[in-house]
């Protein structure tokens, strides 16, 4: 039970706000340009024989929308306008057909929230608009278009200029984003709308900016369990290697038994010179011609035995002598471009001294992300 309390009185405290110092200055000092340009011109344009006011309180709470929250769907233009809007004639009509300010305001501020959903400008100061049209008894519609309408569309182009001048896109898209495809990422963008529409609750973010933020957050994932990871923590250590005289019988023989497709080639010193494939040997027969080329593979692979001889012998005439090769203690999550988009299979890895010590292959990159994805997989 005290843990029941516990956990429903630690749901009162405030969460931090993920905002640097320089934009609360952003905002506070946009709120005070908008409302003051708002102002200003509002009272200029005011007739005083019609209306005393010429500006009403649900702007400020507007700004703060506005200009603190300018990428939430509350605070796009359409829901600032029509929202303020939509909700003064709701208010306007409660005040004028229910005698009781009491019934009028609830009813008010219920038919602004009904009218705001249906016309998709759902804004939260249009329920202060409607209490404030029950609350001050106002019967007339001209309300609704001065000082409330004209209020909202000075202060939306006020936001407009400012934001944009501070380096916040605004109006903000509110589309629906093209995801990258499913095979690519964890979710899909009907992986989203079915976790949004399970919440069936109203989110003051967009929905494109939150598959965004739930990409961020995936990549973070994978940086925290790759970031720290080296080549030398997923490679496979002492790698079976030849040397550039190694007899091309040798070779294929190796590869065969421990049945790995890539064989770097070093010098006496460990270092690499070079690295031959299965696809090395495969090149040195004609593949055109599918009749017999077992037998034409076998009689590449035999010595020659002549002092002259224009057919390879040894792995140093057929090797791939350009090697792509990586440092022990290169981070692992580098490799992965050159696996999936240059078409790498085997990566030598080398120690401070350019000494091969072990090769990091496409399995060991597919078994790091699987320990990425599941932490406990062993």
């Amino acid at each position: 039970m005290a843990g029941r309390m516990r956990s429903f009185a630690l749901r009162f405290l405030p969460a931090p706000l993920q905002v640097n110092q320089k934009e609360r200055w952003r905002a506070l000092v946009g709120a005070a340009f908008g409302i003051g340009l708002t102002a200003l011109i509002s009272r200029w344009l005011s007739d005083p024989a019609l209306s005393a006011t010429w500006l009403v309180a649900p702007m400020g709470a507007s700004a703060v929308l506005l200009f603190a929250a300018p990428a939430s769907p509350m605070a796009q233009p359409w829901a600032i306008v029509g929202g303020n809007t939509v909700s003064a004639l709701a208010g306007i009509t409660c005040a004028s057909l229910v005698a009781d300010p009491v019934w009028a305001a609830a009813l008010g501020v219920a038919l602004a929230i009904a009218l705001m959903f249906a016309l998709r400008c759902l804004h939260p100061p249009g329920g202060a608009s409607a209490l404030l049209a029950v609350l001050l008894h106002v019967t007339s519609y001209r309300f609704a278009l001065f000082p409330v309408l004209a209020n909202s569309v000075l202060l939306v182009l006020a936001g407009i200029v400012y934001n944009n001048l501070s380096g916040r896109m605004y109006p903000h898209a509110q589309r629906s984003p093209v995801s990258p495809p499913a095979d690519t990422n964890r979710f899909s963008a009907q992986d989203l709308d079915a976790a949004l529409a399970h919440y069936n609750q109203v989110l003051d973010v967009s929905r494109d900016d939150l598959e965004e933020l739930l990409h961020y957050a995936e990549l973070a994932a994978y940086q925290r369990n790759l970031g720290e990871l080296r080549c030398v923590d997923i490679m496979s250590p002492e790698p079976v290697a030849v040397q550039y005289g190694t007899a091309l019988g040798d070779a294929w023989h190796l590869m065969r038994e421990h049945r790995i497709k890539a064989l770097p080639v070093i010098d006496r010193s460990r270092r690499i010179v070079g690295i031959v494939t299965a696809s090395d040997f495969l090149r040195q027969v004609d593949l055109d011609d599918h009749s017999g080329i077992g037998l034409r593979l076998r009689s590449f692979l035999q010595r020659n035995g002549a002092s002259h001889s224009d057919k390879p012998e040894v792995v140093g005439q057929i090797m791939t002598r350009k090697v792509q090769v990586a440092s022990a203690h290169r981070h692992a999550i580098e490799l992965v471009p050159l696996f999936s988009k240059k078409g790498h299979k085997h990566i030598p890895v080398i120690d401070e001294e350019n000494r091969l010590v072990g090769v990091v292959t496409q399995s060991d990159i597919v078994r790091a992300l699987y320990r990425a994805v599941k932490p406990d997989a062993s």
